[in-house]
């Protein structure tokens, strides 16, 4: 005895399962996404938070001092640099060393930011590629894993300001503003540099190779005033005028603040601007690109 068969009509199935292969690529639309991105990266900022602290953990494991060896070394090649270069040119140590404590450990971080920032998405690419994630999660914490070393080397502008006696006073709060500016460059150069280097391989040597060159153009271990009449061109580099916002108010001079606030307000809204063009329309290629 067979039993009554059930069947379907063409009709019926259709109108029970459909499959939408509609694909919005508007300006509009990537626009939303790339904002939902920041949204979500920034809501999930305890797990960037971790990451970057287990990234440190991993990358001294099995070492004594961890990120304090970066902290000595840093220690001494200021030392060293300091007596060196106050002699050669004839500058007083005790004026001359902290300057270039506090622009070594500033530089130090600037220059990690922007090398880390070209591998913030192919280092993390087994994540990428297992959980779907924001994308803003890995510039965060790229940017907390570089404030957690900064927070070492801190170590040598107190000693060295203690040394020589040369604390802020109530104008080093005028730092504050220049390290949020600092935090929000810091983010979009990894969004922009991130996935650009995700497509091209080969900028990553190439941003290594010009930081190396703005490191001697821009005054680090060497005072922008030993430029002379020079020094008028010096708020056309970036780097300097960053710097300035900065160190300017931790060393007590006011002078140059003014004209370098404005560079690095005329710079971060270029940079700003050029990473997000960049990213809302990179966005949904990363993952096939890493």
């Amino acid at each position: 005895m067979g039993y009554p068969r059930r069947v379907m009509s063409t009709t019926t199935i259709a109108a029970t399962a459909s499959l939408d292969l509609n694909a919005d690529m508007s300006v509009t639309s990537r626009h939303r996404l790339a904002v939902n991105d920041l949204v979500g990266g920034a809501r999930l900022w305890r797990l960037a938070l971790a990451l970057g602290w287990l990234d440190i953990r991993l990358r001294y494991r099995g070492s004594m001092l961890g990120p304090f060896w970066l902290t000595i070394s840093t220690g001494v090649m200021v030392a060293a640099l300091g007596v060196l270069y106050s002699t050669l040119f004839k500058m007083d140590v005790a004026d001359y060393l902290p300057f270039l404590a506090l622009s070594q450990v500033l530089w130090g971080f600037l220059a990690a930011l922007v090398s880390e920032g070209c591998t913030s998405f192919t280092d993390a690419e087994s994540v990428i590629r297992s959980v779907r994630m924001p994308f803003f999660v890995f510039a965060i914490r790229t940017l907390v894993r570089n404030i957690i070393a900064l927070g070492h080397n801190i170590v040598v502008i107190i000693v060295t300001f203690a040394i020589f006696s040369r604390w802020p006073g109530w104008e080093g709060l005028m730092a504050i503003p220049g390290l949020l500016l600092w935090i929000v460059d810091a983010l979009m150069l990894t969004l922009f540099l991130g996935a650009f280097c995700a497509r091209f391989r080969d900028i990553q040597p190439i941003v290594n190779s010009v930081m190396q060159i703005m490191f001697f153009v821009t005054p680090v271990i060497w005072k922008p005033e030993q430029l002379g009449t020079g020094m008028a061109k010096l708020p056309l580099n970036p780097f300097f005028d960053l710097l300035e916002i900065v160190r300017g108010p931790l060393l007590g001079g006011g002078a140059l603040t003014g004209w370098a606030w404005l560079g690095a307000i005329i710079f971060s809204l270029a940079l700003c601007g050029l990473s997000w063009t960049f990213f809302v329309r990179a966005r949904g290629r990363i993952t096939f690109w890493i």
